[in-house]
């Protein structure tokens, strides 16, 4: 198997699970503040990781940690504040829209830092069905009505994680275990989480985490949407380029109506029906 089908299977099994995560974390914040919820997550991620990659990384140049830092920043501290924050002054419809456009700012930013990195036709009449898709699926509900201060977090969360890619790959490029990496970068982002807790407060009821439900759907979010998906996330980037693997970010809202449509039972309609269509035909194409 070459590396660019290994690279597409893990972008896709990524994102399965990353469109299914929003059914635990809606359980969880029955019991559980969004920071609560976050900080925990990465806490059994780093555990995992640490279990699976005990040794220290040695760092062969300083300046190296510089890049673990901004990686740790953009892709989980701040990416996920922002999200969440934005989602209690804006409809989740809207930051569902504004964070898919993640994959063109990442494109973006790829162009004017990357060497050999250029965009074309099909990028962007990819980028153009996937958001008419996303906003098929997204606004039929709650429809599309803006905040500036929650729809500006939102953009800046999609910047953030462009951010994230492009650091990525150039973290790809030093020669590292990638597993010893994303532990690193799961640590920073830890310790990075620290001040916002003081300020957001932190005060997790052990007994509701030892509820079934509760302990189930945590170490979802923490083994298998942190750990093993940013390690799939990871090698996805690195096997078939920044572009390639972020566009995968339009099917996550698919997945999301479809799971949904199994665990919930939300109906699935005519408009969610041809915007998937849309998110997905849009994905081919930008693959192009």
């Amino acid at each position: 198997m070459n590396t660019a089908i290994k690279g597409h299977l893990l972008a896709i099994f990524t994102v399965i699970c990353w469109g299914t995560t929003f059914i635990s974390t809606k359980i969880l914040l029955t019991d559980f503040s969004p920071i609560e919820i976050l900080v925990t997550r990465f806490v059994i991620g780093l555990t995992i990781l640490y279990i699976i990659r005990p040794h220290v990384l040695k760092l062969r140049h300083e300046e190296h940690r510089l890049y673990l830092f901004i990686a740790a920043l953009s892709g989980i501290t701040l990416y996920y504040l922002m999200e969440n924050i934005a989602l209690t002054y804006t409809y989740a419809s809207n930051v569902g829209i504004i964070t898919s456009t993640a994959p063109f700012f990442a494109a973006i930013l790829a162009r004017f830092t990357i060497k050999n990195s250029h965009l074309s036709g099909p990028f962007f009449v990819g980028f153009i069905l996937s958001m008419i898709g996303v906003f098929l699926i997204s606004v039929e509900d709650g429809g599309f009505n803006f905040n500036l201060k929650g729809d500006l977090l939102a953009l800046g969360a999609a910047v953030l994680w462009a951010v994230y890619a492009v650091v990525l790959k150039k973290i790809c490029t030093f020669g590292y275990d990638l597993i010893t990496v994303t532990r690193e970068i799961f640590l920073y982002g830890i310790v990075l989480m620290i001040p916002p807790i003081i300020f957001m407060g932190f005060d997790i009821d052990l007994i509701n985490l030892t509820k079934p439900i509760n302990l189930i759907n945590m170490l979802y979010l923490g083994i298998g949407a942190s750990a093993l998906c940013f390690l799939t996330w990871n090698f996805a980037t690195k096997f078939l380029g920044i572009v390639k693997t972020t566009v995968y970010i339009y099917v996550i809202p698919v997945i999301t109506v479809i799971t949904a449509y199994f665990i919930l039972s939300e109906p699935i309609t005519w408009a969610k029906l041809i915007g998937i269509i849309f998110a997905i035909a849009g994905l081919v194409i930008s693959q192009k």
